[in-house]
């Protein structure tokens, strides 16, 4: 018997064509307005900084605050999906998301601001781990696999879109009623999280000792790639905040103007939103190990090719950049369940984006405080040589990828 058998007749409650639907439209919207919340905060940097006075070094606090509180709380999540169901606690946590962008719209000081972020972060702690665990859920097999690059692609979205709108507002509209508006948006989106998710019974375990005999043959296998899977993420992920930190503030030394950052941050998560179809045509093609290999080279070199270029030139970079960034990202996530038996597959998530979204959440403030020494060039430069340490641990991965369709464990 396959892992795969094994792991199908523990399913309790079968999944239909309609579940699959509202699965993948709760996990894709919740991933939209999630991540299009973290990436607002860009915009809001230079205006911030402006605002009180902050050096590099805070910016990356304030950033790392928030990503940092979401990467921390995501296993405790899983822990209250599983007592009280995912519904109840993805809904909350949108709804603690959105009220920590309209306590920011109404702050009249930096502690409050942070208080703000601080909720803001831990409202989304709940939505990677129990999103993507709900879309593995309802499709199976090779579907999941797409299911999860198209929930993938909907966080490019929102990335692309609320910092897009943003942009738009504070043309018209101070940075604080333009936050408080966005806000909002949250209260509605977690009404629809709770009223339209899909109600599963919970997965049963692998009972048959003989199952258990192969889990635990499997195991260290499964658990020796997913740690090696995880360092790159973390490496990856720390790139790509580090990376986006700066990039207002490269712009800036090249002329750019506010709506033009705005701009050019829609640029990149356009780029990376396609990055996350065309890399999963290509690793389909070529294999995710020559993917990562090929979309983290391009990265560093697409890096190092931006800061001398003028800023039309620059601009005209930023989507290419988008593509290999975030490309990546999708080749790994994708990965997880090869690895991951379904009966731990919301904690591996969880462990997973813990570990990347809080390397996130730390690079911005270890290289804030390289750009406070250095400056920003320099810095630049450092982030993007850090990301050529993925290559050998790609290679490292080759052998521990299954073979097969059936997953292992990787506790």
């Amino acid at each position: 018997m396959t892992l795969a058998g094994a792991s199908g007749s523990a399913a309790t409650h079968p999944t239909t064509t309609r579940d699959e639907r509202r699965a993948f439209g709760v996990a894709a919207g919740a991933h939209a307005l999630h991540d299009g919340y973290t990436d607002l905060i860009y915009v809001m940097l230079p205006i911030w900084q402006a605002e009180f006075g902050l050096g590099y070094a805070a910016l990356g606090l304030l950033r790392g605050l928030f990503t940092g509180t979401m990467a921390g709380f995501q296993i405790p999540s899983g822990f209250l999906a599983e007592r009280w169901g995912v519904p109840l606690v993805l809904a909350g946590g949108t709804a603690l998301a959105g009220a920590g962008f309209c306590l920011a719209g109404v702050s009249a000081g930096l502690p409050l601001l942070l208080l703000a972020l601080l909720i803001g972060g831990l409202g989304s702690s709940t939505q990677h781990p129990l999103a993507s665990s709900l879309v593995a859920r309802a499709y199976q097999g090779g579907r999941s696999l797409k299911a999860l690059g198209s929930y993938n692609f909907a966080g490019d979205v929102g990335k692309m879109s609320v910092p897009a709108l943003a942009s738009l507002m504070l043309v018209v509209l101070p940075w604080r009623p333009t936050l408080a508006i966005l806000g909002a948006l949250g209260f509605a989106a977690a009404v629809a999280v709770y009223l339209l998710t899909p109600r599963y019974a919970a997965v049963a375990g692998v009972g048959e000792a003989k199952d258990s005999k192969v889990l635990a043959q499997a195991g260290r296998r499964g658990r020796f790639g997913f740690r090696v899977l995880l360092t790159i993420g973390v490496l990856d992920s720390a790139t790509r905040m580090a990376f986006l930190t700066f990039l207002p503030f490269v712009l800036i030394g090249k002329g750019a103007a506010l709506p033009t950052i705005g701009l050019a941050l829609t640029l990149v998560f356009a780029g990376g939103a396609a990055g996350k179809l065309v890399c999963a045509f290509i690793g389909a093609r070529i294999g995710v190990i020559a993917t990562v290999c090929l979309t983290e080279t391009l990265t560093v070199v697409a890096i190092l090719a931006l800061l001398p270029l003028p800023l039309i030139g620059a601009m005209m970079l930023l989507p290419i950049i988008g593509v290999a960034l975030n490309g990546t990202s999708s080749v790994l996530y994708g990965s997880v369940p090869e690895l991951v038996v379904p009966q731990r597959r919301t904690r591996a998530f969880a462990t997973f984006y813990t570990g990347t979204i809080g390397a996130g959440a730390l690079a911005p403030v270890v290289y804030g405080f390289v750009g406070d020494i250095l400056g920003v060039t320099t810095s630049v430069i450092i982030v993007a040589a850090t990301l050529l340490l993925t290559l050998p641990l790609a290679l490292a991965l080759r052998s521990e990828l299954p073979r097969q369709s059936s997953p292992v464990e990787a506790a």
